[in-house]
Parts: structure tokens; C-alpha cells; sequence
């Protein structure tokens, strides 16, 4: 079972510039956090973009939906920022892809000590394998499915809708 490891972006992959006191993108930092983790999944992993969420638009959703569509691949893990993350899973749930999709991000950055973000993509790596085929999120040790969560932003967690 090989995974395709989908790129987009979000927190879970910016560098903090002291120079200029903003968190931005320059490269993506998840190989080097999956070496970090010794990860021994078999993983296919592309790079769709690198953005902030609040910034994804219908269109950047549409190409992560054709990237899904077009993968070989059943199980799928999307890095995403956790402002809109919500917003993309109930996008790909209406498009109906119908593979296993887990979106996953971090509210700390790979490139800051005290990060999420190795541990919610290692969540989402095991959920993926796990979970029957639908649209979900893994973050904060938790599994979600995508049409049913919120992001609280005043406690900083995910939180199932009731």
C-alpha cells in the first residue's frame, strides 16, 4: 500500500524570518520531518503548492481535488493550513472522490521547537490506512470526519460539530 502525501501549505510548513518577524514559506519541511520520525510508510509525495489557508481559493481546492482524483493511490494525506482546513474537507466530501482522504496540519510550525506538526502527520499517516473510504482530519490526536468539525480558535483545537 503505497500513500500519496499531498502538499499545500499552512503552518505546518513555514519558517519563521527573523529579519522580518513573519512566519513565510520558503520551502517545504516535511521530508526532513519524516526522516525525523523514521517514517516506514511507503509514501508518494508531491508538492501542489505552499500557502497560507486564508489565502486558498476555490480554485487552489479544485487543483488539490484533481491531484486526488488523478492519484493511483486509495489513501491520500493533504498538509493543510487549519484556518480553512474545514472548508477544503467539506469541498472534497461534495466532489465525492470517493477514496480515503485525511487532511492533517499544525498550529506550531516543523521549523519551531514545541511543534504539532510531526506528531498530527503521524496521526494522519496511521489514520489513513485505517479509516474506511471518506474525507476526515487528524489533529490533536483526534480523527474527525471532515463534514462534521470546527476549528476553536480560542483554544486553539479541533472540535467535532454537534
Amino acid at each position: 500500500m503505497r500513500i500519496h502525501l499531498m502538499l499545500t501549505g499552512g503552518t505546518i510548513d513555514k519558517l519563521y524570518n527573523p529579519l522580518k518577524g513573519e512566519l513565510g514559506f520558503t520551502q517545504t519541511h516535511i521530508p526532513a520531518a519524516l526522516e525525523q520520525g523514521r517514517c516506514g510508510v511507503d509514501l508518494e509525495v508531491q508538492q501542489l503548492c505552499l500557502k497560507d489557508s486564508l489565502e486558498m481559493t476555490d480554485q487552489d481546492r479544485a487543483q488539490i481535488l484533481e491531484a486526488c482524483r488523478n492519484s493511483p493511490h486509495q489513501q491520500i494525506v493533504i498538509t493543510h493550513g487549519t484556518d480553512t482546513m474545514a472548508e477544503t474537507a467539506r469541498y472534497l466530501i461534495a466532489a465525492n472522490p470517493n477514496k480515503t482522504i485525511v487532511l492533517t496540519g499544525a498550529m506550531i510550525p516543523l521549523s519551531v521547537n514545541g511543534s504539532d506538526g510531526l506528531f498530527n502527520l503521524g496521526s494522519a499517516l496511521v489514520a489513513v490506512q485505517t479509516l474506511s473510504t471518506g474525507v476526515y482530519i487528524a489533529m490533536n490526536g483526534r480523527v474527525f470526519n471532515g463534514a462534521q468539525v470546527t476549528k476553536n480558535r480560542v483554544l486553539g483545537v479541533f472540535e467535532a460539530l454537534h
